[in-house]
């Protein structure tokens, strides 16, 4: 409207139209706040205070490296699998020689269940025998009684003795090779008749063990 017909509509009684004010709205309130808290979460955008909003890395960065630190070398790969074929090895290696050791366990009873059945009834050791023969077994001196006859035998080679649950019993030349057959460490004593007299010190009935020898 120009000033002139404004001025003629002032001089005709008309009031000029009051312009309509809009309420003030304060900084960063409302709908601009939201928006800019929204703004600030998107991820690589800026925060009013000029820092970069918290989310996804803003380089994104090698995939194998992400969260794991330093990249895994193809020596540290190898070690590693060394490593492990070393301990699966030693694991096998254990539990081959567990099993050895459970079947040789397994082979003593049985050797012992068929020495037992073999020299039943086979022993020729005599309650009234009161000659000690002295022999060495498993590295200490043993002794088992036997009559003069049984010694003179003995000493040829005729008899022998063989052990059986930690009992020595004198039995014949050829059962001895029997058992010695069947579990050879159940030999006691054999004694060889053309060896030397010093191989066998405790031939002599007269020797005399001390007192204080641990048996």
């Amino acid at each position: 409207m120009s000033d002139t017909l404004r001025d003629q509509l002032l001089g005709l009684g008309f009031k000029a139209p009051t312009p309509e004010r809009q309420p003030a709205r304060k900084p960063g309130a409302g709908g601009n706040q939201a928006s800019a808290k929204a703004d600030a979460s998107r991820p690589g955008q800026r925060r009013p205070d000029g820092k970069p909003s918290p989310g996804k890395p803003q380089a994104r960065g090698d995939a194998r490296t992400r969260g794991r630190g330093k990249p895994t070398s193809r020596e540290d790969i190898d070690l590693a699998k060394a490593y492990a074929i070393r301990a699966q090895k030693e694991k096998d290696e254990r539990i081959a020689a567990e099993k050895q050791k459970q079947e040789e366990a397994r082979l003593r009873r049985e050797a012992r269940a068929r020495l037992a059945t073999l020299l039943e009834g086979k022993a020729l050791n005599h309650a009234d025998a009161d000659i000690a023969r002295h022999f060495e077994y498993g590295g200490k001196i043993k002794r088992i009684y036997v009559t003069a006859e049984q010694l003179r035998a003995l000493n040829a080679g005729e008899l022998g003795v063989a052990q059986l649950n930690g009992r020595y019993l004198l039995v014949t030349a050829a059962v001895l090779a029997e058992a010695e057959a069947v579990f050879a460490p159940s030999v006691a004593l054999r004694v060889d008749p053309d060896a030397p007299a010093g191989d066998d010190p405790y031939a002599d009935p007269m020797y005399q063990v001390p007192d204080d020898l641990v048996w």
